[in-house]
């Protein structure tokens, strides 16, 4: 181990990730307070996060994105209704550019340990280059997590991994220099990713063999070119792609419904199941209807959009079993007392969904360790999925309890940026330095979340990534939202401030900013009286434009738009606006 020896670096924001919670982080800061004081630490290669890590044969998105995007970068050029990963990623990359995030990152940086300073109100980060080995330090007022839900490949468990002599590829470490032409290859999985990666490879291997642990419903494939006409629409008429944006928005809300374990929910989940299962008996071959058909309640588990997977699987090439794998020889899988003989292994078995900033030791007050503060709840956890009492001035975005089953996951970490953004606002505004939640609002959230999910059809009997079964046969929630994405929406838009602890010393910038803004109307108010009194003719209105302009570029936003508004009667407005400032004017002595 050596220590960097160049000096600590600093900045107000610190963002650990540069997937899409972190660029729309940077994005947000800037639009909304137009700040860009931050820094990211990322530990790939490349910016991206799911998206750079996945380049799996079909990956592409399984929501339309007209919802998986951005609300503040529409997109009119979507070439398909689910856009493939490539095209995802060029969205990504030109919101960063756009925003001049780039020169903000520093890759294959691996963050080890954050630790707060409360004399200092600081995190300071422990970061290791992972090129060198060495160690450096990064000191932040306010610290961001955007390490996501997917970032953590499950690894197979399954005796003998070692001992295989062909490689073994996890869907999001796709190995572009293994050439799968003419081999056999045996997949590990049956979800959404699984369903990609079959219909892409078979033709051109040898054979494959899917194993398969557990099923899904499979509802027909909603995919296809985006319109010409539709795309014209959407990039000519204003306000057309926002519209459209609002009604699948609705759509999928509507959908939440068959989430519910109420009468109403089962209706809907009824009319689902019967899609699915008409349409999987239509399209899959016969002899595995067994193996694909769940017995369990449409919803238990993620559904799948077929992109092509159950009439892929009619290939003379291809098999499919649900008998367990006991050992993986050199040569290839035992599984019932056979094995299945490979020269590739597939992963498409998921990720470590409940493993929130693993392998980053996290110190908040009084030396507490965050993974031990999950432990005594019983799980990760955080009061509305961003903030954990103790840990002051950190945000957790797309944090626990920020899953989505039924709509896009952008739109739920879009509202915790937002929301985390007017948490801070007070500390923005010079009124404190630090924010902590309460140990009670975060204990009455978290309890929230336990209970809620109880009602709803992913806690029905199935086993699936959204709750997490312990070693003692507990279950705990450390994923979904269990309510709708609208009720999360309107959660985020207000604060509940008696929830959260403000201290620390407060700015020049807080205790003076009524006085300024007196300062700032009587010396406008008198330059105007100025222009209105001394001003004649042709030099009147280049006069007036000039100090709109001056109003403009200081981006006091309220006090240009009220000079807008009052710029035709500038006359008969301004015995109100003298009296305005006479009043601060005796405030001020």
């Amino acid at each position: 181990m050596s220590l960097n020896n160049r000096k600590t670096s600093y900045s107000r924001f610190a963002c650990i990730g540069t997937g899409l919670s972190g660029i729309g982080l940077g994005a947000t800061l800037k639009r909304w307070y137009n700040l860009d004081d931050v820094q990211y630490f990322e530990r790939q290669s490349q910016l991206g996060g799911t998206w750079l890590q996945n380049q799996y044969p079909g990956c592409a998105c399984d929501i339309p994105n007209i919802l998986y995007s951005f609300s503040f970068e529409p997109n009119p050029d979507w070439t398909r209704i689910l856009a493939k990963r490539e095209e995802l990623y060029d969205y990504i990359m030109g919101i960063a550019k756009k925003y001049n995030l780039l020169d903000k990152m520093t890759f294959g940086a691996q963050v080890e340990k954050c630790e707060w300073f409360e004399e200092q109100a600081r995190w300071r980060l422990t970061i290791r280059d992972l090129k060198t080995g060495s160690l450096f330090f990064h000191e932040c007022q306010f610290l961001f997590s955007a390490t996501g839900l997917f970032s953590n490949p499950r690894e197979l468990d399954i005796p003998g991994v070692k001992s295989f002599k062909g490689p073994i590829i996890h869907s999001a470490k796709w190995r572009h220099d293994v050439d799968l032409t003419g081999k056999r290859v045996v997949l590990f999985g049956n979800g959404c990713t699984a369903a990609q990666i079959v219909p892409n490879i078979l033709p051109e291997i040898k054979s494959l063999t899917q194993l398969i642990r557990s099923k899904h419903w499979i509802l027909p494939p909603i995919d296809g070119p985006t319109l010409d006409v539709l795309r014209w629409v959407m990039k000519n008429i204003p306000g057309a792609q926002r519209l459209l944006r609002v009604l699948v928005f609705l759509e999928t809300e509507r959908q939440y419904k068959l989430f519910e374990m109420t009468d109403a929910g089962a209706r809907v989940r009824a009319k689902f199941r019967e899609t699915a299962l008409t349409y999987m008996k239509k399209t899959a071959p016969a002899k595995y209807h067994d193996l694909l058909i769940p017995d369990f309640e449409f919803g238990c588990k993620r559904r799948i959009y077929d992109s092509g997977y159950l009439e892929s699987i009619h290939a003379e090439n291809f098999s499919l079993t649900d008998k367990p794998a006991t050992e993986i020889t050199p040569d290839g899988v035992r599984v019932g007392g056979q094995v299945i003989e490979a020269d590739i292994i597939v992963l498409a078995n998921g990720f470590e969904t409940s493993g929130f900033l693993k392998g980053i030791e996290v110190i908040g007050r009084n030396d507490e360790n965050l993974h031990e503060h999950w432990e005594r709840y019983g799980g990760a956890e955080a009061y509305n999925t961003t903030s954990v009492s103790g840990f002051p001035n950190l945000f957790l975005l797309y944090g626990p309890n920020s899953g989505v089953g039924h709509t896009s996951a952008i739109i739920a970490l879009e509202n915790g940026i937002n929301y985390s953004l007017r948490v801070i606002k007070p500390i923005l505004d010079g009124k404190a330095s630090i924010v902590d939640v309460k140990s009670d609002a975060e204990g009455k959230w978290t309890d929230s979340m336990q209970a809620g999910i109880k009602s709803t059809v992913f806690y029905s009997g199935c086993t699936n990534w959204f709750v997490e079964t312990k070693k003692n046969g507990t279950r705990w929630n450390a994923t979904v939202y269990p309510y709708s994405q609208a009720s999360f929406w309107r959660r985020s838009l207000f604060p509940v401030w008696k929830d959260f602890d403000f201290s620390g010393s407060a700015t020049a910038r807080g205790r003076s900013i009524w006085r300024r803004l007196f300062l700032v109307v009587g010396m406008f108010s008198g330059l105007m009286f100025a222009i209105d009194y001394f001003s004649t003719g042709c030099y009147r209105k280049p006069l007036m434009d000039g100090v709109q302009y001056v109003l403009s570029q200081l981006r006091w936003q309220v006090l240009y738009e009220v000079w807008t508004a009052l710029e035709s009667k500038a006359k008969a407005t301004m015995s109100l606006v003298e009296n305005v400032t006479r009043a601060g004017l005796r405030l001020l002595m």
